[in-house]
């Protein structure tokens, strides 16, 4: 895969002083702080790839990415500073993902149940498309609305989500990232994304797993890890549970945390455990 090829040279121009920051915090291996001396950042080969595929994947129609959006992805900048928000379209609150998804089906001719479809855009395009257009966006200020009704309700949604304690072990977003937030679970420190404003950061390169993820990956990882999803646990059903993609659920808590950090200064792709 080209990203693999290009990890160990890929330059993020300016990103120095924050990705030394987040080294530090982050207790990062001694091969990234020294690539982040370079000036390298390893997130960067997810933008590059993100960027070959807006232009080089086309739908049953003939259309790209580029043909709607612009050669340079023009017509998307500033688009990441106000997701997740309605769409019209698609008659939903959107989140990233679910945009790109949405964008892929209705316009470029996909079907959304093609299986390889499917197997493609979760495997292959999804993140580096979610994390070379969240890019387009770098350097300007998270500006997250609650204009129309389902974004008021989404947002509302989320805000409950955040506390509601469920899951094997009784916990709650709050739990952790806000009650908790700067002690350690798991060896992991716990941040405080609402209050800190961390959307800004996201998606992220995280060393732990040498993956890109979204903000979705993110949420849905927690509640995996952390047995949140499912009220009425049951073992051998719900060990591994968590929401699907795209679901009402995650996406609430994303626009529930963006909403908190707007004002702040997006740049990514963020460098996370």
């Amino acid at each position: 895969m080209k990203r693999k090829a290009i990890l160990a040279s890929a330059l993020v121009a300016g990103g120095a002083v924050f990705t030394m920051a987040m080294a530090q915090e982050e207790q990062l291996p001694t091969h990234l702080k020294e690539l982040l001396e370079l000036g390298m950042h390893p997130g960067h080969a997810f933008i590059d790839e993100g960027k070959d595929y807006y232009h080089s994947i086309k739908g049953a129609n003939g259309k790209t990415c580029a043909s709607c959006h612009g050669q340079d992805g023009e017509k998307l900048q500033g688009a990441y500073a106000k997701m997740p928000r309605y769409y019209k379209d698609l008659d939903r609150v959107a989140d990233i993902d679910t945009r790109i998804k949405g964008c892929m089906t209705k316009y470029m001719g996909f079907d959304a149940k093609d299986k390889k479809f499917k197997k493609d855009f979760d495997k292959k395009w999804r993140v580096p498309l979610a994390t070379y257009v969240a890019s387009l966006s770098n350097g300007q200020a998270i500006s997250v609305q609650l204009d129309d009704p389902q974004e008021k309700e989404m947002y509302k949604y989320g805000e409950q989500l955040w506390y509601m304690r469920v899951g094997a072990r009784d916990f709650s977003c709050g739990i952790c990232h806000t009650v908790l937030a700067g002690k350690r679970i798991r060896l992991q420190g716990l941040p405080d994304p609402v209050k800190n404003k961390l959307y800004t950061h996201w998606p992220a390169y995280r060393f732990g797993s040498d993956r890109m993820w979204t903000m979705e990956d993110r949420v849905r990882s927690c509640f995996k890890a952390y047995f949140l999803y499912t009220k009425q646990w049951d073992e051998k059903k719900d060990w591994v549970k968590k929401p699907p993609a795209h679901s009402d659920w995650v996406i609430a808590l994303e626009l529930y945390m963006k909403h908190a950090a707007n004002g702040a200064t997006i740049e990514v792709p963020g460098l996370l455990r």
